[in-house]
């Protein structure tokens, strides 16, 4: 095991730049995940640190030594793809087997290693099967139990869920963060899927236009964005967005919305009075009642049933809520519905730049 450290790392295509002074420390055993939409440059950064990209600028330190000029296989980094890239020809015992058999590694104990990552990933009954006869996610572990026999110092995993499908998605889920839990062995991840970056993530690294956005556990990027963009990415539902400018009046704050509606704001708001900002919140921070005893009405214009609650799609005069309730009630089209912001949960973001605005 070891660090993994990114110094001030940036990349560039001739006069094409697609990473920006990236600056990032990854602890011995950590499991880090690089999330962001396609094209944010979070498989570039993985490849830099595999040795499969070169870096214009910066530094990166594996273990405390910088590999900036070593090639891939002198890193001691194992890398898991999207495709398996498993040999089709070979047996599920040869795949696993054939880095070892590269350094020479006597047959007994060869032997012992392959059988020992098997029995971890449930691969026992599978080891002298062909990949073709397997399903998607038996090859995935086939490749990442390609990777743990070589005990590397790190783990590297490029969007290696991609290619199944919802169910089995989830099932790997649990079997990466259990492996990583016993292997203790450092990790980053990559992946455009954010429910993936939460439930697996130590700490998460929200990626956007080659830049880090954020950095921090993965309630820190829910419960407190660093911007509008992460506020955005993280959480599903998504989080509702509602222009306003806030309005300060000595020691207290209020929003005022497009529609001439007034928000109660923290006071700990660290803004200027007459800015334009966007308000967000939660769909589950959304406060509902039926009983129609309130100033902020709407009507039901969606109801999305997701089985562990419901989405509601609430429309006003002015713009469209989402809120998220636990209740399986029925909820007809059109009902009239009361709803309340709480100035609590409210994250306030500078409309021009983004930037969070809240204490």
């Amino acid at each position: 095991m070891a660090s993994i450290d990114i110094q001030g790392v940036g990349k560039s295509y001739g006069a094409v730049p697609v990473l920006y002074n990236v600056d990032l420390s990854i602890q011995d055993g950590e499991f880090v995940v690089l999330v962001g939409p396609s094209g944010c440059g979070k498989s570039t950064l993985l490849r830099m640190v595999a040795g499969l990209e070169g870096i214009t600028r910066g530094d990166i330190r594996i273990g405390g030594k910088v590999v900036n000029e070593l090639a891939p296989k002198d890193r001691d980094i194992a890398m898991v793809f999207q495709s398996y890239a498993l040999y089709p020809h070979m047996t599920v015992r040869d795949n696993m087997s054939y880095s070892l058999k590269l350094r020479g590694t006597p047959a007994e104990r060869m032997s012992h290693i392959v059988s020992a990552a098997a029995s971890k990933l449930g691969l026992e009954t599978f080891l002298d099967r062909k990949p073709r006869t397997l399903s998607g996610g038996q090859r995935q572990r086939v490749a990442m139990g390609r990777s743990i026999v070589r005990k590397p110092k790190a783990f590297l995993f490029d969007e290696p869920l991609s290619n199944l499908d919802a169910r089995l998605r989830e099932q790997m889920r649990v079997e990466i963060k259990k492996l990583h839990r016993e292997l203790g062995t450092t990790s980053i991840y990559v992946t455009h899927d954010q429910v993936e970056a939460m439930t697996l993530a130590d700490r998460i690294v929200a990626m956007n236009g080659g830049a880090v956005q954020q950095v921090g556990t993965p309630l820190d990027l829910y419960e407190r964005p660093t911007n509008l963009f992460v506020a955005s990415f993280i959480g599903s539902p998504a989080i509702n967005v509602l222009d306003g400018i806030l309005r300060c009046d000595g020691e207290k704050r209020h929003i005022k919305l497009e529609s001439g509606e007034q928000i109660p704001a923290s006071s700990r708001i660290q803004g200027k009075d007459g800015q334009a900002v966007k308000v967000g919140i939660r769909p589950e921070d959304v406060q509902i009642s039926i009983q129609n005893a309130g100033s902020r009405m709407g009507q039901i214009e969606l109801v999305e049933p997701m089985g562990l609650g419901t989405i509601l799609h609430i429309r006003t005069i002015h713009y469209t809520l989402k809120a998220f309730v636990l209740e399986r009630a029925n909820y007809p089209i059109g009902t009239s519905i009361t709803y309340s912001l709480p100035a609590a949960r409210l994250h306030i973001f500078d409309a021009q730049t983004g930037r969070r605005i809240a204490e």
